[in-house]
């Protein structure tokens, strides 16, 4: 079942970690606009007063080429002493376009006739007088103005006067305050959009990551409440949507415990219930005077008490395991000795139930308990008896691989579908799906022998036989690399 929010108190809610990350995204984006703006600004600046020397020295050479050809032609500078108009008739002949319209922007300022001196061949100005007289200086600790920069204005070979030109840092300083406005202005612009843009995706964020640990934190309440049916959505593949596959998993896996529990706890008395049931029958038909008193019946309540102590003993060793405290003696030993020893003894008992015992063993030298193995060989015994059909086969085989002994124990029909496989180790699980049980006994023997081998570091995987039945293959590491010497004879 998918969580939803059913009233407002469930509703995402602006916690302390979108607060944060609110905090933190809008400080970074005005860090990082404010470091974008002082390394613009300043390169910037560095490459547009290049630009503008160059610029203007350029404007310089072409005013001063024109000058020269005037001078050819005129003779004198009279023409132009004293008459702005001339003057700047002429600059703006030779420095605007020909479109006639005036420059704008800077364009403008470098194109200005008051930004030029002409001075005679004795140095002498002839107009622009006002620009050799630099601004008064303000402050006394800045540096002074640069001077104007001064080309030559040659008419053939003869130097016929000198044309003065604003450097760029005088320019520049009429503009400053104009520059910092208009930037101080585009920085309010930047900072005021980035800090609406972080307001926006922070609080995105903030409200995306709300209602993520709003469901997870209401999802978990419910699970510790032993509401084991939420579910979280899994779209998307964040590390949110991990964890909610994650909790989504945890969730299955305490209702999966939870039904077993219950169906085990259903199990364990209905196995109580049963030989309890014949030992009250028998003890009432006994005190009603139905049945004697006697050794055979008393016979029959000793089988019924011993049914219920293996069933407790089985109970004890699997509570055993499942708590880590499996008392086991591992030792050195040889597989092949216990596995033969084993199904040698209970040859005859197989026949003469129709099923023919084969085996194929060699030595194997593992670190396990003696009498755990032989618990455990009784029990696949067991399972095979019960399980088998007359006639039948019981084939047992034992070879080394190269870091374990593997033991193959596989039996003729009837099989178990695939489906069932991975379930038969389960307490108390029996294929048939019923209560009827054709060997009495309590339903654990598979769970205890999984139980027995991986106490001893070994495995028990179940599979289909070739024979038709159903195949058991048992690994165990080995001791040591080499292998045990052959047994010396009797």
């Amino acid at each position: 079942m998918a969580l939803t929010l059913r009233s407002p108190r469930d509703w995402p809610r602006l916690s302390r970690l979108s607060l944060k990350l609110f905090v933190i995204i809008l400080l970074t984006n005005v860090l990082i606009s404010g470091l974008v703006f002082v390394f613009v600004s300043r390169s910037l600046d560095q490459g547009f007063v290049s630009y503008l020397e160059r610029s203007q020295a350029s404007r310089a050479e072409t005013l001063a080429n024109a000058l020269g050809e005037q001078w050819a032609s005129r003779g004198s500078w009279r023409w132009l002493r004293d008459n702005p108009r001339a003057w700047q008739s002429l600059v703006r002949s030779q420095l605007w376009s020909s479109e006639r319209r005036p420059p704008s922007g800077i364009d403008r300022e470098l194109s200005d006739a008051r930004g030029y001196v002409l001075l005679d061949e004795l140095s002498n100005p002839v107009i622009g007088e006002p620009l050799l007289d630099p601004p008064p200086q303000r402050d006394p600790n800045l540096p002074p103005p640069p001077e104007p920069h001064f080309v030559p204005i040659r008419s053939g070979d003869k130097t016929v006067g000198q044309l003065g030109y604003l450097p760029p840092e005088r320019l520049m300083a009429r503009m400053d305050q104009i520059f910092l406005d208009r930037q101080q202005r585009n920085l309010m612009i930047i900072v005021g959009s980035l800090f609406l843009a972080s307001l926006l995706l922070a609080s995105g964020l903030a409200w995306w990551l709300g209602r993520r640990a709003r469901h997870m934190t209401l999802a978990t309440r419910r699970l510790t409440l032993g509401d084991y049916s939420v579910r979280l959505s899994e779209r998307g593949r964040d590390e949110l949507s991990s964890l909610s596959a994650d909790f989504n998993q945890l969730a299955e896996t305490l209702e999966a415990n939870r039904r077993a529990r219950q169906r085990w706890v259903a199990d364990i008395a209905h196995e109580l219930r049963t030989p309890l049931a014949v030992l009250r029958g028998e003890i009432e038909a006994m005190q009603d005077g139905v049945r004697e008193l006697s050794a055979d019946n008393l016979g029959s309540l000793q089988q019924e008490v011993d049914q219920l102590g293996h069933l407790v003993e089985d109970l004890r060793l699997l509570a055993q395991s499942d708590a880590g405290a499996l008392d086991m003696h591992l030792i050195p030993l040889d597989l092949e000795d216990s596995l033969v020893q084993r199904l040698e003894d209970s040859r005859l008992r197989l026949e003469s139930l129709g099923l023919a015992l084969t085996l194929e063993t060699e030595p194997a030298l593992v670190r396990a308990d003696s009498q755990r193995l032989r618990q455990l060989w009784d029990n696949l015994l067991s399972n095979t008896i019960a399980y088998t059909d007359s006639p039948g086969s019981l084939r047992v085989t034992l070879k080394r691989q190269a870091r374990h002994a593997e033991v193959v124990w596989e039996d003729t029909a009837p099989g178990v579908a695939e489906g069932d496989l991975p379930r038969l180790t389960e307490r108390l699980y029996r294929v048939e799906g019923s209560r009827n049980r054709r060997s009495g006994g309590s339903g654990l023997g598979l769970s205890i022998a999984s139980a027995l081998i991986e106490a001893q570091g070994g495995t028990l995987v179940p599979s289909r036989s070739p024979l038709g039945g159903l195949r058991w293959t048992l690994s165990f590491p080995l001791e040591m690399a080499t292998t045990p010497s052959d047994k010396e004879p009797a």
